[in-house]
């Protein structure tokens, strides 16, 4: 990994949260969105379950699990629930290990990561790789509670739990990215760890709903104005 790219420093926000009993930190980043309707179809296996009107390009996104395979270009990430991930670098990607600056080097075979950047099904274009801190390495996040993995020919299931905004309809909101698409990201992947976030959309009372693939459940996950999940479904 240390012949990939060199070390660089990064600027560490605030806020910092648990993920498989270490501690992340999201980069602060200038917030963007694109005006592209979304959907909240249902997601069996990565975008297997997509409604018709379900962006057709990549999105901010992405996932949480062990580092697999490593190579000069990128690794792969299993997650809980089953689903093998391809992270791919870039030399503008950035790395921490729990809150401090971290290089390339850092990501190696068995540690416990987060990945953050543009989801495209189940590759992930790596913005933002947080890595377990020293001590906790190896140790992957624990599935959450009612987490249903991807069974290939079975239904999907259909229950909701927590708190769903009133005026909820699938497909609509818009897709946003940058800082709000991160934080929202992090907040669900806390929640449920075990499947890959392909989109992140804001509704119009100025929640977030996180678009959940490779999972029979949750496939829509509810996050608050100021990232706390609120319910799924």
């Amino acid at each position: 990994m240390s012949s990939r790219k060199l070390a660089r420093s990064i600027a560490v926000a605030a806020a910092a949260v648990a993920i498989g009993g270490g501690s992340y930190a999201i980069v602060s980043a200038t917030s963007s969105s694109a005006s592209t309707s979304a959907s909240g179809g249902l997601a069996g296996g990565p975008r297997s379950g997509a409604a018709p009107n379900a962006p057709s390009g990549p999105a901010s996104g992405g996932a949480s699990g062990t580092v697999g395979t490593v190579a000069r270009s990128g690794f792969t990430l299993s997650i809980s629930a089953g689903q093998k991930v391809t992270v791919d670098e870039a030399p503008s990607t950035t790395y921490l290990t729990g809150t401090n600056p971290a290089s390339a080097s850092a990501v190696t075979r068995g540690e416990s990561v987060l990945v953050l950047g543009t989801a495209d099904n189940t590759t992930i274009t790596a913005t933002q790789v947080i890595v377990q801190p020293a001590g906790n390495s190896g140790s992957a996040a624990p599935p959450a509670a009612g987490v249903v993995p991807f069974q290939r020919g079975a239904p999907a299931t259909a229950k909701q739990v927590g708190k769903i905004p009133a005026d909820y309809q699938q497909g609509s909101g818009t897709i946003v990215s940058g800082t709000a698409a991160n934080r929202a990201t992090e907040a669900a992947l806390v929640a449920y760890p075990g499947g890959i976030i392909d989109r992140v959309v804001q509704l119009s009372n100025g929640e977030y709903e996180v678009h959940y693939i490779g999972v029979n459940w949750p496939h829509h996950i509810f996050v608050s104005q100021d990232f706390t999940v609120t319910g799924a479904d």
